[in-house]
């Protein structure tokens, strides 16, 4: 295999990584949420911090230094539309998931300190966190699938 498509099946990968660790990780913590249970909020909040510091964020990092290699190897211009296009949509992804990840830490916090002294309920910020948490979410994972469409598709 020549280093091109090695690096071109790493890109792929860690893409799959970043976007299905963070709907994957976003959809058991919502519904953890919904639960209302400290126990299994805590828990929860804590693996998902867990898993954006070994997963998300090593392919957060490799994404754009293998894009622009791959697409200079390539021979693609990187002014071409659609790589203009993806770069300005993972920088939106980017803006959002940087907050997400802040918020993230505070709610695992906020949880396990409410566990730790064995509280029923949340705080009120913890709700105001989790409101803002999800609310980052949405433009964040359809500026990545959008991404995903644009490096399919190639569209000129």
């Amino acid at each position: 295999m020549n280093v091109y498509l090695a690096i071109k099946a790493l890109h792929i990968i860690s893409s799959v990584l970043l976007v299905g660790t963070g709907f994957g990780t976003a959809f058991y913590l919502y519904f953890a949420n919904r639960t209302q249970s400290v126990p299994v909020i805590a828990a929860v909040s804590r693996l998902v911090v867990r898993a954006d510091w070994w997963f998300t964020t090593p392919a957060v990092l490799f994404q754009p230094a293998s894009g622009l290699w791959l697409a200079h190897i390539a021979g693609w211009p990187l002014n071409s539309k659609w790589i203009v296009a993806s770069a300005a949509l993972y920088v939106l992804a980017g803006v959002c998931w940087l907050p997400v990840v802040w918020l993230q830490i505070r709610l695992a916090k906020m949880a396990q300190t409410a566990q730790a002294c064995g509280a029923s309920t949340l705080p009120d910020q913890y709700w105001r966190y989790a409101k803002a948490w999800e609310r980052l979410g949405y433009p964040a994972f359809l500026a990545m699938v959008s991404v995903y469409f644009l490096m399919v598709c190639k569209p000129t």
